[in-house]
């Protein structure tokens, strides 16, 4: 029966609930997902707001454990309650209530003894809002996050119980541009040296390269044992080839199933290929006595050595000539002292200026005798 309705009355079937600002902002949001065409449900974070002790007391009594989150999240809704006080109840309810005030951010305490003993909670500066997530939603992300990791241990465990035999060889980082036909050749004698096998060479999706033995004909019955001893007989030298041409980085030996899905591989145990293992790889510098230069005949080093320290020698007779022109603060004073030597040098007088004149024939290009430009001052 619906609230307050009967045969006469229709009770509240046609009120509606007015929309607060929490609804108002849940339904803007709504419209803007919708807009946006985001879905909620795939933006949601997988963060747990809950203990984990909260999330195991609550699975054990879900349905009671809602009720009493419900009156929670109504006390943290009214920011006129500063206190709550729950009806007595046994150890292992009060001991949820005390968990999840924990989680809440609420001081909580246990009232009165048995059996009125009661659980009270209060908010302190220390409570800021009600986690966003409810118990039952983080159950199940929980759920979800423990299945996940579940499936990947059971993933793991399966691959090393798996004993299939090995059928084939998985080259990793093959070169670049290499193709099927030339690596059949270059593998064409170890391909073929086995009476009975076929191989199938192919590409799969993440760039790697497998070559798949399988029996040659329908009519052929080759054990898997007997694959897997043919492969390994031939790993040494297929290795061999595919690193001193290069074709690829590294060749070990895997189980393939038909559709060329790995079941197996072997276990790398050689490490990276860079570093140390890289460097040891390489051959050592041959070592050669130093040869002895004859009596008069000069070294290379020697020569080098002359020609370096004739250079810094020069260099540095540079530097030392190189003298900077002190700046004149009064022109003229200096042009005074200047000058006054003139003078002492019987320069400055007429005699000793038509002296210069005569000495230096610039007398004569005056007159017209000699160009001017042929004047040497």
């Amino acid at each position: 029966m619906k609230c307050n309705a009967s045969k006469t009355s229709e009770g509240n079937t046609k009120k509606s609930l007015t929309c607060d600002d929490e609804c108002a902002r849940l339904e803007r949001n709504r419209k803007l997902a919708l807009a946006l065409k985001i879905d909620p449900e795939a933006h949601k974070d997988d963060h747990v707001p809950y203990s984990t002790e909260t999330l195991r007391m609550f699975r054990e009594h879900s349905k009671w454990g809602q009720e009493q989150e419900r009156e929670f999240r109504v006390f943290a809704a009214d920011e006129s309650e500063k206190r709550l006080r729950f009806k007595p109840m046994p150890s292992h309810q009060r001991t949820f209530l005390h968990a999840l005030a924990e989680d809440f951010g609420f001081d909580s305490e246990s009232m009165d003894p048995e059996p009125h003993r009661h659980v009270a909670i209060f908010k302190t500066p220390r409570f800021v809002m009600a986690p966003l997530k409810t118990l039952a939603e983080c159950v199940r992300i929980r759920q979800n996050a423990e299945a996940a990791a579940a499936s990947i241990v059971e993933e793991q465990r399966r691959l090393r119980a798996n004993n299939e035999a090995y059928n084939g060889f998985l080259l990793a980082q093959p070169r670049f541009g290499l193709t099927i036909d030339e690596l059949r050749s270059e593998l064409s004698v170890q391909l073929q040296s086995t009476p009975g096998l076929t191989f199938e060479i192919s590409f799969l999706p993440s760039e790697e390269i497998v070559i798949r033995a399988r029996p040659a004909t329908a009519s052929t019955n080759i054990s898997p044992s007997s694959i897997e001893a043919a492969v390994k007989a031939m790993k040494p030298t297929v290795a061999s080839i595919i690193s001193t041409k290069r074709l690829a980085s590294t060749c070990q030996l895997c189980s393939l199933d038909p559709s060329l899905n790995i079941l197996r591989k072997e276990l790398d145990r050689s490490g990276s290929t860079d570093g140390w293992s890289r460097v040891a790889a390489k051959a050592a510098a041959p070592r050669s006595a130093p040869k002895q230069t004859g009596v008069g005949e000069k070294s290379v080093y020697t020569v080098l050595g002359s020609k370096l320290k004739d250079a810094k020698k020069k260099k540095e007779e540079m530097e030392r000539a190189k003298v900077e022109e002190p700046l004149i603060d009064d022109w003229e004073e200096e042009a005074r002292k200047e000058e006054e030597a003139l003078n002492k040098a019987g320069l400055g007088t007429e005699e000793g200026k038509e002296a210069v004149i005569a000495d230096t024939g610039y007398g004569d290009a005056l007159a017209g005798d000699i160009a001017p430009d042929r004047v040497e001052v």
